[in-house]
């Protein structure tokens, strides 16, 4: 250790104690990395439990009367069950918050991860083989913890306020689909991106960022075409007068998609929505049937229209080219992180340095996969306002291009009926959802409508 004086001689006049390098007064990289994960993740818990009990307090205080832009067209008892909702919901959510928090502290600093992934090195060995089967079973594991709180979310609150059409039988069979197709899917995307790892040096990140783009895309083609008709039935829009009306909106608007088409969506819900989905060649219109049943012809031209505005303004290109750069920085990140020991000690994780004593036989590329998708939510939960914001703008510009192409009344028909039959708010706390909300509130989009005349090219009713 130096001492301010270079002679031991000199000791008389030498202060009685040592300066020590810069890095020796910081604490270790990987107990840092503790402390700071460990204060996100207190620090996220904290400020949506608060944002929650906002939300709770606000929504609860006036559930009493039906708001003064809604009298009229809102009755009593659907604000009723619009606040009992969203309260239920809340509550639930509030839970999962809790339970979800326990549960990463134990795949992370309690030890979890590295519990699985020590067992599964005794049985299998270091290896493509062993680190596939460390993702399949934390995948496992983890979709099993969630299935209670989905099913109670499903046949407990859903089912109370009317919306879950669901059987069990019918939730059992989804929940087999979607296993065996993210199984399906999921482990050769990641076999790939774990060879990738291994084969191509430092730069791997960047080539798994590209398979990862690749997959992202060539996914919004093959899903409208094959994986959602596993899940639901897909019918061509069979009436004539609504197809002619949307047929029209679409060459008014210079679109042009795949076709219309009606999905079963109160075999699970009698929730309602429509939206546009595939990509290219692939774009299609969907309908819920229990949107058409809810909506007069107009209100549907309407909608349709919003839901053109999000192309027309190029929202969805943004999204997607959005959430390839974010992917872009959280592979480079990953790829920087993944060579450092302390991002594993640090998250609870011993590396797997080596076995059998040959250095590298069991590489930690899953592991690194796991921790960063384990610990980056815990740090990304700060920016949703600002992902909330973004949206909600894009939501204003959408509405506003609904109005020029067709009518902002008959779009603010279709949301108060759309507020009512899904038993949405309209009275969120104000810091809620200026952080959460991806859409505006109630009483923000109908005055924004309201700004706008009726367009003279919508056609007759």
């Amino acid at each position: 250790m130096a001492r301010l004086w270079p002679s031991a001689q000199a000791s008389t006049l030498a202060l009685p104690y040592t300066v020590r390098p810069m890095s020796e007064t910081l604490p270790p990289p990987s107990l840092l990395l503790t402390l700071v994960f460990s204060a996100a993740l207190l620090a996220g818990l904290l400020l949506k439990t608060w944002l929650a009990s906002r939300q709770i307090r606000h929504v609860a205080l006036h559930r009493a009367q039906v708001p003064a832009p809604f009298d009229g067209h809102i009755t009593l008892a659907a604000h009723h069950k619009a606040a009992d909702y969203t309260l239920a919901k809340l509550r639930l959510g509030l839970l999962d918050l809790m339970l979800s928090a326990a549960v990463l502290l134990c795949w992370t600093l309690l030890g979890g991860l590295d519990l699985l992934n020590q067992a599964l090195l005794a049985l299998l060995g270091g290896g493509m083989v062993q680190q596939l089967a460390l993702l399949g079973c934390f995948s496992l594991i983890a979709g099993l913890l969630a299935l209670p709180l989905q099913w109670w979310q499903t046949f407990v609150v859903e089912q109370r306020f009317g919306f879950n059409q669901m059987t069990q039988r019918l939730w059992l069979a989804d929940l087999l689909k979607s296993t065996v197709l993210s199984a399906v899917i999921g482990l050769p995307l990641a076999a790939l991106i774990l060879w990738l790892m291994q084969a191509t040096g430092g730069l791997w990140w960047l080539w798994a960022w590209g398979a990862w783009a690749a997959f992202t895309l060539l996914m919004m083609v093959v899903y409208p075409l094959f994986i959602a008709p596993l899940f639901n039935q897909f019918k061509p829009l069979d009436d004539p007068a609504l197809a002619e009306r949307v047929n029209a909106l679409m060459q008014r608007c210079g679109f042009t998609v795949q076709g219309f088409y009606v999905m079963d969506g109160s075999r699970r819900s009698a929730h309602a929505n429509a939206y546009f989905t595939g990509f290219g060649a692939a774009k299609r219109v969907v309908f819920f049937d229990t949107l058409l049943k809810q909506l007069a012809p107009r209100q549907i031209e309407a909608v349709l229209a919003h839901e053109l505005g999000h192309f027309k303004h190029k929202h969805i290109a943004k999204r997607i080219a959005l959430s390839l750069l974010l992917g872009l920085l959280a592979f480079a990140l990953l790829g920087w992180l993944a060579t450092r020991g302390w991002f594993y000690t640090g998250l609870g994780v011993q590396p797997n340095l080596m076995l059998d004593g040959v250095a590298g036989s069991a590489p930690n590329d899953a592991l690194a996969l796991l921790l960063f998708a384990l610990a980056a939510p815990v740090f990304t939960v700060f920016i949703t306002p600002l992902m909330a914001q973004l949206s909600r703008h894009d939501e204003f510009q959408a509405d506003a291009y609904a109005a020029q192409q067709t009518s902002g009344a008959e779009l603010a028909g279709a949301l108060l009926t759309l507020y009512q039959d899904n038993a949405s708010t309209l009275t969120p706390d104000p810091l809620y959802a200026r952080f959460y909300y991806s859409h505006p509130p109630a009483a923000e989009r109908l005055a924004h409508l309201q700004l706008f005349p009726s367009s003279t090219k919508a056609a007759p009713a």
